[in-house]
């Protein structure tokens, strides 16, 4: 397994994009007019790992104001799972909004997804918050300051 590790502040090509579709599709079982939706996140920053052509992992977040970013989605495919490749995303992102910055990353979670609100708090992420959104889904609102 040879993984490499790329980021982008635009849209990546097309293979790339549809990989990260893929494989959010994949992993939450939705992926609703996924590529809408990144373009229409301000200052929107994508860091991706890849098995040569094939997109394992992605983390993906924008701008919530010049002092906080907010990191908004992210998956790693179960295959890959174990390997530090959500860890690496991660440690990649908050370098980069730190040397671009950023004072503070956000992020929510729920229960459900154990693993990431696991791999938050080992990294440094609070617990600011919770609520019920408006489909009585539990959320965690976590932050870092940078």
């Amino acid at each position: 397994m040879s993984i490499d590790y790329y980021q982008f502040s635009v849209l990546p090509e097309d293979a790339v994009l549809n990989g990260i579709a893929a494989l959010h599709q994949y992993i939450f079982g939705t992926s609703y007019d996924f590529n809408n939706k990144l373009a229409s996140k301000p200052r929107l920053i994508i860091h991706i790992a890849m098995d040569n052509s094939k997109v394992i992992g992605y983390k993906i977040g924008y701008e919530l104001d010049e002092h906080t970013f907010y990191s908004w989605l992210g998956g790693v495919d179960p295959d890959y799972r174990k390997h530090g490749i959500a860890s690496e995303l991660m440690r990649r992102q908050h370098h980069d909004l730190k040397e671009s910055g950023y004072a503070v990353v956000q992020t929510k979670t729920m229960n459900r997804w154990r693993s990431m609100l696991i791999l938050n708090i080992k990294n440094g992420f609070d617990v600011i918050d919770t609520y019920t959104d408006e489909k009585g889904l539990h959320k965690i609102i976590l932050e870092k300051k940078l």
